[in-house]
């Protein structure tokens, strides 16, 4: 077994940091796909303002969600809420139960930074850090005290470098600066820094929004590649793409949750009139 192989599923900081732990972990992937988290009840204000009402919707675990809708349709804001990005927004009020596993995110004495480890987010725009692209990548497993020593460290940053799909073209630069890397190498390395601390969810707000085709195409294929390992949340207002990558798609209109399922049965027959007019490009 290879460096990189032993360190597939590094630990995340509550996890027992020992190589039966790291296989029993691995033997998950390709587990049945069940509900990793689950919504009930949502609703959102900012300030006196309704931006969701009443969201009721089921993740599977281990594959990839789309959600689409027109432009201020609550996609985003609904994503924020997943791992209490929304906290941060003055004025924004959330109600009702979100669920990761049997835990409720929003319950009595959370520990938020945890829950973003476990949760974690890569942005529509890339946001590397001004620093290396080593340092980019372990500045998570630093912070959440994952790596013993240096070695471990280096472990870490390789395999998650090498699971992003970005390794082979920066392992002879890891000290230059994140920022020095294109756009789309730039979101592969925010890949990397957020699949370091091993979490259990990924959120991805239009990741690709500010690619060019080529990167875009990258991404994609890394998205395929990571939903045997991960959860996969994606905000896309590209049909295509939710075509693409995803297994189920809900689609958001007004702040409403309209319709949700498999994917395929989405696009090729939708139940709800509204979704029918989105995805035949009546609205949008």
């Amino acid at each position: 077994m290879t460096v990189l192989d032993a360190t597939m599923t590094m630990p995340r900081p509550n996890a027992i940091s020992t190589v039966a732990a790291l296989v029993a972990d691995s033997a998950l992937v390709g587990a049945p796909a069940t509900p990793k988290m689950t919504i009930r009840d949502l609703n959102v204000f900012y300030g006196e303002t309704s931006a969701l009402r009443d969201v009721a919707l089921d993740i599977p675990g281990r594959g990839v969600t789309a959600l689409i809708g027109p432009s201020g349709c609550g996609k985003s804001t609904f994503i924020r809420c997943l791992n209490r990005m929304n906290d941060v927004i003055e004025g924004c009020r959330v109600e009702g139960r979100v669920l990761l596993d049997d835990t409720d995110i929003y319950g009595p004495g959370q520990d938020v930074v945890h829950l973003r480890a476990r949760i974690g987010m890569v942005f529509q725009k890339p946001n590397p850090f001004p620093k290396s692209i080593f340092d980019n990548v372990a500045y998570g497993p630093r912070i959440h005290g994952m790596a013993r020593n240096k070695d471990e460290l280096d472990r870490i940053v390789l395999h998650s470098l090498e699971r992003a799909g970005l390794l082979d073209e920066v392992r002879d630069r890891l000290k230059v600066p994140g920022t020095s890397l294109s756009g789309g190498q730039q979101q592969r390395l925010c890949i990397a820094r957020a699949i370091a601390v091993q979490p259990e969810v990924i959120l991805m707000d239009e990741p690709c929004s500010a690619l060019d085709p080529i990167a875009t195409a990258r991404i994609e294929g890394l998205i395929e590649e990571l939903k045997a390992y991960y959860t996969i949340i994606i905000v896309t207002h590209s049909m295509q793409q939710a075509k693409r990558v995803s297994q189920k798609t809900a689609y958001f209109h007004l702040g409403r949750l309209v319709e949700e399922g498999a994917t395929e049965e989405i696009f090729a027959g939708p139940r709800d009139e509204r979704t029918r007019d989105y995805v035949m490009g009546r609205i949008g």
